[in-house]
């Protein structure tokens, strides 16, 4: 669903939303991702949140050069808890949903404006759904993703045709209530999982994905799947004490 300068918006907690991007390392890949988020998101242009997950270059600098709001952790704490901190920045700020981004460039600004708007119910979870194969992703990316994908859908109750792809619309107090705990790339994971067995409403948006040559990625194919699957595992546990 495009969006054009002077549209007037459709829902009124498009007024109460915000964009968070979660970087490590991103100086040379975030201005063009911030470009393109102003240019297809007028409207969250001043609403835009950089957590610095302890970038040893100049990320937080060109983010805070580039206008955005800047959070940074003094140490990489993991892609989970640069989440976390935004979406409790974003509850702090009065923000109802929040659109997360990640910094690499992977994400066209037009996709992102589409999982924005893909549903009018501020209290849906809205997943960016990559076609990882048209896409050409490395093939360990298309494993690593279809392992988690078979895992999760498993214990949701419900297919999930993407649980990895960091472009998302979450509910953000609803997001923060679930009580998920992964520091790294299985927060995203386990959001999931938990929204599925809480009744939360999850929209699933097909995008398009761009993997540059010269693209840097944060996750690891063997480590953080199974990362993945101890959280889920311990969030199992959990809910069945809880009977």
């Amino acid at each position: 669903m495009p969006f054009t300068p002077g549209q007037p918006l459709a829902s009124t907690w498009l007024s109460r939303a915000c964009v968070i991007v979660p970087a490590l390392d991103a100086e040379r890949t975030l201005p063009s991702v911030i470009q393109s988020l102003r240019a297809s998101l007028p409207f969250l242009a001043d609403a835009i949140l950089v957590i610095d997950d302890g970038s040893r270059d100049r990320t937080a600098s060109v983010a805070a050069r580039l206008g955005c709001e800047v959070l940074s952790h003094g140490k990489n704490r993991g892609k989970g808890a640069a989440l976390r901190a935004g979406l409790s920045t974003a509850l702090a700020r009065g923000c109802e949903v929040a659109l997360t981004v990640d910094a690499d460039g992977q994400h066209p600004g037009e996709d992102a404006c589409r999982v924005m708007l893909a549903s009018d119910d501020p209290e849906a979870l809205v997943l960016g759904i990559r076609d990882l194969d048209r896409a050409g992703a490395p093939k360990k990316n298309r494993f690593s993703n279809g392992i988690s994908n078979m895992f999760l859908s498993r214990f949701a109750g419900r297919a999930l045709r993407d649980t990895q792809c960091g472009l998302r619309r979450y509910p953000v107090r609803r997001t923060l209530a679930l009580g998920a705990r992964g520091e790294g790339y299985d927060f995203e994971g386990e959001i999931l999982l938990r929204a599925a067995w809480a009744g939360v409403t999850i929209v699933e948006e097909p995008i398009q994905v761009l993997y540059p040559e010269d693209r840097v990625t944060h996750f690891h194919v063997v480590r953080d799947p199974f990362r993945i699957v101890r959280t889920v595992v311990a969030a199992l546990g959990e809910r069945g004490l809880r009977g």
